[in-house]
């Protein structure tokens, strides 16, 4: 910024050594603030007078003396007098003559913070020029004199003129005061590049949009501020808004993995503008809803075959169950009774599989203490690994968070034994988990098995493919793939240098800390206002109750002790919930919302991204799972 300030003076500054006039800038302490070229040398001034900071009462003591304004016969009470006129900061226009014949105007204004503006013309040429008009004015024709009405009517036309595009010029001001006002006050990045990939304009969104960066960017390059491995997601698509085509990309930021959508517009004067969005909360929960989608699809499909499917293989058991008991069976028939008895049960396992991947499930949020959950883990998969195999866990020390602890357990458990089946009797198992920012918990699982083959890297997590023969259903990657999903979150497959490396992420989002203190309901049913009531008051709380949005801001703004607020989604009124949660400052209490729309309902997709949602009916229980229990109440 120092810089570009920097350049803009020195561009200033020649612009004004270009004019013929010669010009000053005087403070209200009569000292120079800025003079031109021009102005040094038409009063042939030495360097320390046209310096700012030199005095005007040097300057026109050093004029006097030189014999500027001719015989001067007190010096020191002429001084004194010009300097009483200019603290006086009026507006005035002079011509006089100087003491070398040359003729100059001095036009000056005063200006809003203090001190004026004066500016300097020799205008020897016209007065010569008019003295010689008065001395042949009886021989002008009546041609010049309606040329000289003319030149006198344009000259009114263009000082209209002027004017109007003085006006023109502040509306102008005005427009882009808002619409630089405008863009400050979106919650996205807008930005413009030149044709190198240069900054030129930039709101002050761009470190709201990619924390841990400086918004001062104007001047850098994008490869430098977005970072080689970002810059390198946006690079085509930046050559393509630069060449006259529109665009728009989302990429993972490395530093935070925050999830970026970027549109990028071409700018017919050269370069591209730029808008940038946080969509992070909106890709995980389009990926909760597109997995749910699928598996209403799948349900859809498949609720018909294994409903035929199932009523067969109960024909079967049951008709072999009855030619196992008939008599004088011939010797090899009870093996092949008891192998087809085995392949039905194992139809009937399938189906099962079949059934929980396509039936309907929700979330279960609980706050959930992650080392413990881990502790639980070991206790449940140590026992089903070969004596010479070993499981290490590294857990995150972290306060609780907000889990579906069963899902979690239920995709680790599946994928600490896939690494066993793939290990054979000895190996080693590792799970590490960790928090990447605000954004995720990533659990990283690796072996030191033979790793995925190229088939598995790119079909092991479609539905039935298995590397383990007739002995896998190839079902339990697609249901951890599926419950990642439900959840919001990301499955990735990949080989280590020794053994196969899986890395599942699922969005961060803290517990609600504990409290048993005074809670605002926000709640527009009289009845169910009182049943809720009841619940927080058997729960340990104080309630303190409203029925709308604004009813709920006030209580907030006067009443610093509330601890946790429980809002409707849908209230009286046109507010929200969701409109109260854009209302809560960084120091407001948790939040909790409820509803009965359904899962895929637009308000309760976007009540998600703000805080936890309770579907009614709920009991205290599925209120009490989301506080965490190891936080003590705030004081």
């Amino acid at each position: 910024m120092q810089h570009r300030d920097e350049q803009n003076k020195s561009m200033t500054m020649a612009g004004l050594n270009l004019i013929g006039q010669a010009l000053t800038i005087y403070d209200n302490d009569l000292r120079l603030v800025l003079s031109n070229a021009p102005f040094q040398s038409m009063f042939d001034l030495p360097d320390a007078l046209a310096q700012p900071g030199a005095t005007f009462r040097d300057t026109i003591t050093h004029l006097a003396h030189g014999g500027e304004y001719g015989e001067v016969g007190d010096v020191e009470t002429f001084v004194t007098e010009r300097i009483e006129t200019a603290r006086a900061f009026k507006p005035h226009y002079m011509e006089r003559t100087r003491a070398n014949g040359r003729t100059i105007s001095v036009e000056g204004s005063p200006l809003p913070e203090g001190g004026w503006v004066t500016v300097y013309t020799d205008i020897s040429a016209a007065k010569a020029q008019e003295a010689l008009l008065r001395a042949r004015s009886d021989a002008l024709s009546d041609q010049v004199l309606s040329h000289s009405e003319q030149l006198a009517q344009s000259n009114r036309e263009l000082a209209a003129m002027i004017a109007a595009l003085e006006e023109t010029k502040r509306q102008l001001t005005a427009s882009e005061a808002r619409a630089r006002l405008t863009t400050e006050m979106m919650p996205a990045h807008i930005s413009h590049v030149d044709t190198s990939g240069r900054y030129t304009y930039s709101n002050q969104r761009f470190s709201t949009i990619f924390p841990e960066r400086p918004s001062d960017i104007i001047g850098h390059k994008m490869s430098d501020v977005l970072g080689h491995l970002n810059y390198e997601k946006v690079s085509n698509a930046l050559n393509k808004a630069i060449n006259g085509t529109a665009t728009v990309q989302e990429f993972t930021d490395e530093t935070t993995a925050r999830r970026i959508k970027t549109a990028l517009t071409p700018d017919p004067a050269g370069g591209a503008y730029i808008l940038s969005t946080d969509v992070t909360e909106e890709t995980q929960t389009r990926a909760a809803l597109q997995q749910t989608r699928r598996r209403a699809l799948a349900a859809q499909m498949t609720s018909g075959l294994a409903h035929d499917f199932s009523n067969l293989l109960t024909i079967i058991l049951g008709m072999q169950s009855r030619m196992a008991r008939l008599p004088d069976l011939p010797a090899d028939a009870p093996p092949l009774i008891e192998g087809t008895l085995a392949a039905a049960r194992r139809g009937g396992a399938l189906i099962s599989s079949i059934a929980q991947i396509t039936s309907p499930r929700s979330l279960r949020l609980t706050a959930t203490d992650l080392p413990l959950m881990m502790q639980n883990l070991a206790t449940l998969a140590e026992p089903t690994l070969p004596a010479g195999m070993t499981l290490t866990i590294e857990p995150l020390e972290t306060a609780p968070v907000l889990l579906d602890q069963g899902m979690v357990q239920d995709c680790l458990l599946n994928l600490v034994l896939n690494a066993r089946d793939a290990m054979g009797t000895s190996g080693d198992i590792h799970i590490t988990i960790r928090r990447v920012h605000d954004t995720w918990i990533e659990f990283l699982i690796t072996d030191t098995g033979p790793g995925f083959s190229t088939a598995a890297l790119t079909k092991a997590l479609d539905p039935f493919f298995t590397t383990k023969g007739a002995e896998g259903s190839g079902l339990g990657l697609p249901m951890v793939y599926d419950m990642t999903k439900l959840a919001g979150g990301d499955l990735r497959l990949s080989n280590a240098t020794q053994g196969a490396k899986i890395r599942l992420r699922l969005p961060y989002r803290a517990a609600l800390p504990a409290t048993t203190g005074l809670v605002l309901l926000v709640e527009d049913r009289d009845d169910l206002r009182a049943v809720l009531r009841d619940m927080l008051m058997g729960m340990g709380h104080s309630v303190i109750e409203a029925t709308t949005t604004d009813e709920a801001s006030a209580l907030l703004a006067d009443l610093p002790d509330i601890a946790l607020i429980l809002s409707d989604i849908q209230l009286e009124g046109d507010s929200t919930g969701t409109d109260l949660a854009h209302r809560l400052g960084p120091d407001s209490p948790p939040l909790i919302l409820m509803t009965s729309l359904p899962p895929d309902a637009p308000l309760f997709l976007e009540a998600q991204k703000h805080a936890p949602v309770l579907r009614k009916p709920f009991t205290a229980d599925d209120l009490s799972a989301l506080i965490s229990p190891t936080q003590d109440a705030p004081k």
